[in-house]
């Protein structure tokens, strides 16, 4: 199976009796071996799960860094769109408090293709990247709808070394099919013409143009 990212050449990487993972040796992102993954109905199911409570104070304070950096980067008349909003969508909750507005896509909750024809000047993936079957498909299609100065706001947990697997809490939800690396987020970067990356520990950021004065 080669890299579902960067069709990379991939070595077998981690196995336990539940499911196993390969490691590309290009880009550095681990992923499940595709046999292992979750149909639709599974993946459904598993995020009703979640704490979709978007009044949930907890809730909330996990997703505040990335809305307030949104405010930080972004004006209110910026076109936003939340990509795998999810059953509860906090994220546009938090930014309307702000004036800000934003759209809504999830391929379960919100289903509305029609908006990913469209273009914006920002789009929010709040634990999403990490479900991507296809994540070469995906990002594709996310760089393809920034307006030339546009952003990708990202929640993860990427992997490093200081990690150890066998234990990582993050891989034992198997809606979690692929983890990235700094490796694998700079391969993004240069792959769909971003100009700059910052990384701050879960939170992603990708600019189409690096911008000193953002407002």
């Amino acid at each position: 199976m080669n890299c579902p990212l960067c069709d990379g050449t991939s070595i077998p990487f981690y196995q336990n009796r539940f499911r196993s993972y390969l490691a590309c040796k290009s880009c550095d992102a681990i992923f499940m071996d595709k046999q292992f993954w979750p149909n639709p109905e599974c993946e459904k199911k598993r995020y009703l799960e979640h704490n979709n409570d978007i009044y949930d104070l907890g809730y909330q304070n996990f997703l505040k860094p990335i809305v307030e950096k949104i405010i930080q980067f972004q004006t209110v008349s910026d076109k936003g769109l939340d990509f795998g909003a999810g059953p509860g969508p906090v994220v546009q909750y938090l930014l309307r408090q702000h004036g800000h507005s934003v759209s809504l896509y999830d391929p379960y909750f919100h289903p509305y293709p029609e908006l990913l024809n469209e273009s914006y000047d920002y789009v929010v993936l709040t634990e999403v990247v990490e479900h991507f079957h296809s994540p070469k498909k995906e990002f594709q299609t996310l760089a393809s709808m920034l307006q030339p100065n546009g952003r990708l706001y990202i929640v993860t947990h990427p992997y490093d070394e200081s990690i150890n697997f066998d234990k990582w809490y993050y891989k034992n939800d198997q809606t979690h099919t692929f983890f990235y690396t700094k490796k694998s987020f700079l391969w993004i970067k240069e792959t769909y013409g971003f100009q700059n990356l910052i990384i701050e520990n879960r939170m992603i950021i990708l600019e189409k143009q690096t911008n000193p004065d953002p407002k």
